[in-house]
């Protein structure tokens, strides 16, 4: 009896799918789902949209206190035209990626003492869980006196929202590792590094990514609070303004820019996520695992 006629053979389809290790053929239809994914979350806000504009122009509402999408797009593209919508959007930006970048070192490096050594986090942690729960706005007065009306106190406002959910995360990570996978290190008789690059890197990693997430979300909330701090230029002076001068076409508009911006920022560090994390293997819903 020939032998190689009784070893079990693996289908064509899943041959493709397992070539290198990574997924082949199966890469044109994550992208198709990528696509399709966009396409159903925009259904909802277009459908509103549409609707309001609608029920606008055959006079069954009012624009006067929630003006149209129409409406709002012409005041930003006057804001274009004028120049003002670039300087808000590009001192919004700076701001926020200067408070990101400071609240990402400093929970990084505190969320890792905290989380690696115990003594650490009994010295620390009661601390920051303590100004954790203190309202982004109650800083606002005690910034000001200390760093003054100018950039420092509003990049360090954003890093202050940048930072705990990064802290939280990567601290709670650390403590969660599971305890025979540092032991396995330990039997290798791994160094301080080796055991952090080779085993609690990886495991950590994923919930890393997250906060990361969550920490540039908290950013873009906290640049708001900043931004009502004396700023002549940026997103939130333009929601001041457009209050104040009771224009809130503009104030929609700084609204959708806050959204777009946010969106945006989001999905470039989830892709930058999944680049890292490409070497996992989840579960995804929705996938045919027959």
């Amino acid at each position: 009896m020939n032998q190689e006629s009784s070893l079990p053979t693996t289908p064509p389809d899943k041959q493709s799918q397992w070539s290198g290790g990574k997924e082949t053929i199966e890469s044109p239809n994550r992208w198709k789902k990528t696509g399709e994914t966009w396409l159903i979350g925009l259904l909802l806000p277009v459908t509103l949209t549409l609707g309001w504009e609608i029920a606008v122009v055959q006079g069954w509402s009012s624009d006067r206190l929630l003006p149209t999408v129409s409406t709002i797009l012409n005041t930003l593209w006057d804001l274009v035209q004028s120049g003002e919508l670039p300087t808000h959007i590009a001192n919004t930006l700076q701001r926020v990626f200067l408070g990101f970048v400071f609240g990402t070192l400093t929970g990084t490096v505190l969320g890792s003492l905290s989380g690696y050594w115990p003594l650490v986090r009994q010295l620390l942690d009661p601390t920051l869980q303590a100004l954790r729960s203190i309202p982004s706005i109650a800083w606002v007065p005690m910034f000001i006196l200390w760093f003054g009306i100018f950039e420092t106190s509003k990049v360090v406002l954003i890093a202050v929202g940048v930072f705990f959910p990064i802290y939280l995360s990567l601290s709670d990570a650390l403590r969660s590792v599971d305890r025979k996978l540092v032991e396995v290190g330990q039997s290798f008789r791994f160094q301080h590094h080796e055991l952090i690059l080779r085993i609690l890197l990886p495991a950590t990693l994923p919930t890393y990514l997250v906060s990361l997430r969550t920490g540039l979300g908290l950013g873009w909330m906290f640049v708001v609070a900043a931004e009502f701090m004396g700023a002549e230029y940026g997103l939130g002076y333009l929601l001041i303004d457009g209050q104040q001068t009771g224009r809130p076409a503009v104030i929609l508009g700084a609204i959708v820019i806050f959204a777009l911006l946010g969106k945006l920022t989001d999905w470039l560090v989830a892709l930058l996520a999944g680049c890292w994390l490409s070497w996992q293997d989840g579960f995804q819903t929705g996938e045919n695992h027959a």
